[in-house]
């Protein structure tokens, strides 16, 4: 099973996530567009206490718009359930388009709240191998500019970094050609060392998830791919094993991989994964997951630096089971998701 399938994070919102760093940026407030014509995105939305986490809440995000309208039609119960996810924190995905204005435009938004910024990189050359999320920098020279534009962008903020989702695991499980190897490699420990050198930036190497393969088959290729230089690595990312079992995978692999630290992506995964159907669809808009675990530094393993929601919940993973592109906000989906959650 590849662990890609499920990421689709961020292909259908690349122009507004461009427009809205630019906002962001720009003037500092909560509307991306200027539209006279949209809601109040802010619809309540406010900054989580700091002891919880310290990460960014954007309150011009998808869910937050929905939350706006949902008030205007006089839907109080579906905003009251889709609240639960516009007040978290989420990954915010840099799309190629202008990355060092977005990444300028999140992490000012950010620490004027006295927060921090949470960005996800899925821009590696090759990425996806041709499914739902194909696609990312033409080239290797591409992909540096890319880098050194979000680097720019981030400047002394404080920012937590994503690093590319499934690159590392893509190179394990034969889906990428032997021929991108090298590069892929030389381009992850880049950027890692990019970043790294910024003053307030910590930065987590993707690691798959627990239901992928085994840590034996990828502690090597994360070390290739630089992860001793990094903060450490992340599990999950836009899929659906539990936190029980991403822990249990994250501290095998960390004890192969120098005791680095982890993270957790819990976005989805309030129900586990979807077992039924065929195994190589199961990761795409499965029906009846929730929201897991909300983001949060206090988490109940040394070894795990952070729950995380890297995956925004709400946003579609594919043209399946009646999804959108992947990427685009599925309001369906999204209330169905916090109706599904314990909180």
């Amino acid at each position: 099973m590849y662990g890609s399938r499920g990421i689709g994070a961020f292909v259908g919102g690349r122009t507004s996530a461009v427009v809205l760093g630019a906002a962001l940026l720009v003037t500092g407030c909560s509307s991306s567009d200027g539209a006279g014509d949209e809601p109040d995105a802010g619809a309540g939305i406010t900054q989580q206490p700091k002891e919880s986490g310290p990460f960014w809440v954007n309150p011009d995000g998808n869910a937050a718009r929905q939350v706006a309208r949902l008030v205007e039609d006089g839907e109080k119960e579906q905003a009251d359930q889709i609240r639960k996810i516009a007040q978290q924190p989420v990954g915010e995905w840099i799309s190629p388009e202008n990355p060092e204005e977005q990444a300028r435009g999140f992490t000012e938004g950010a620490d004027r709240a006295g927060r921090t910024a949470l960005l996800v990189l899925y821009n590696i050359p090759h990425r996806d191998c041709g499914q739902y999320s194909q696609g990312g920098a033409a080239d290797g020279d591409a992909y540096r500019a890319f880098v050194d534009g979000v680097a720019e962008g981030i400047g002394d903020r404080p920012a937590t970094v994503i690093l590319e989702p499934d690159a590392v695991l893509h190179l394990v499980d034969g889906c990428t050609p032997d021929e991108f190897h090298e590069e892929r490699y030389d381009l992850l420990k880049g950027a890692i060392a990019k970043l790294k050198g910024l003053k307030n930036t910590k930065v987590y190497l993707d690691a798959g998830n627990a239901g992928w393969g085994d840590p034996d088959q990828i502690h090597e290729p994360l070390k290739w791919a630089g992860v001793e230089q990094a903060d450490g690595f992340s599990v999950n990312v836009s899929n659906f094993y539990s936190t029980e079992d991403s822990l249990a995978y994250g501290k095998r692999l960390s004890a192969k991989v120098g005791g680095k630290p982890f993270v957790i992506d819990t976005s989805r995964n309030g129900n586990g994964p979807y077992t039924e159907g065929a195994a190589d669809e199961r990761w795409c808009n499965p029906p009846g997951r929730a929201l897991g675990e909300t983001p949060t530094t206090r988490t109940a393993d040394p070894l795990v630096d952070a729950y995380l929601w890297v995956k925004r919940p709400g946003e579609s993973d594919g043209e399946c089971k009646g999804g959108p592109k992947a990427g685009e906000w599925w309001p369906e989906y999204a209330l169905k998701l916090a109706q599904g959650s314990q909180t």
